[in-house]
């Protein structure tokens, strides 16, 4: 089997075996990470949430990161045509064969927990980032902030770009409710920032 069709499968089994597409919450990815060879580069993680605009800003920081010499990790989603696209390491989608690699050690790590495809996919390019030596990490949170999967990985820099009434299912109804789940991807005494005014009062606090 080429790594393409084995890619292919990889996406196959966690599509078959994880029938919740969305289940929020840190503790299955927390435990998994924890025994995972992921060593984010110190100082130089950016997560970035938000309602619009999180593709853009993450694919403009990681190109200024490149631009600065600096080997770019960069985690976005959802993808257009090709998985891969979710992965890029210094500016280009990662190999089939990488990411084949890191889903093979997430896999072996663990240990019975039911990761969801959305976490489970996080951590393998986290795998992938540390085992291509990524000396700055740019992670797109997929839903909310506070108990996205993304969130697991604590964030040197913090960039919410706006904050709208999306998800309300998951998230509230209001957008200071939004707000407070979107915040939960800073991290105290570490830089934030927020792309539009005004500035809601739950982020203010947070």
């Amino acid at each position: 089997m080429d790594d393409r069709a084995a890619l292919a499968d990889w996406l196959r089994r966690l599509e078959a075996r994880n029938e919740a597409r969305i289940e929020l919450g840190l503790d299955r990815v927390r435990a998994v990470l924890a025994r995972l060879p992921v060593a984010p580069p110190p100082g130089r993680v950016f997560t970035v949430a938000g309602t619009n605009g999180k593709g853009s800003t993450t694919g403009i920081l990681a190109a200024a990161l490149g631009a600065a010499g600096l080997r770019t990790g960069h985690y976005t989603s959802p993808h257009l045509r090709r998985y891969t696209e979710r992965v890029r390491i210094a500016g280009r989608e990662v190999d089939a064969a990488r990411l084949v690699a890191a889903f093979a050690t997430v896999d072996a790590a663990t240990g019975g927990v039911p990761l969801t495809y959305f976490e489970f996919g996080t951590l393998a390019a986290a795998v992938a980032f540390t085992a291509a030596g990524c000396d700055a990490w740019v992670l797109e949170v997929g839903l909310g902030g506070r108990l996205d999967a993304v969130n697991a990985i604590d964030p040197d820099w913090s960039l919410i770009t706006t904050i709208g009434l999306d998800h309300q299912e998951y998230l509230g109804d209001t957008i200071e409710a939004i707000a407070a789940e979107k915040a939960g991807i800073l991290r105290p005494g570490r830089p934030a920032f927020y792309g539009d005014t005004p500035v809601p009062v739950s982020l203010i606090h947070s």
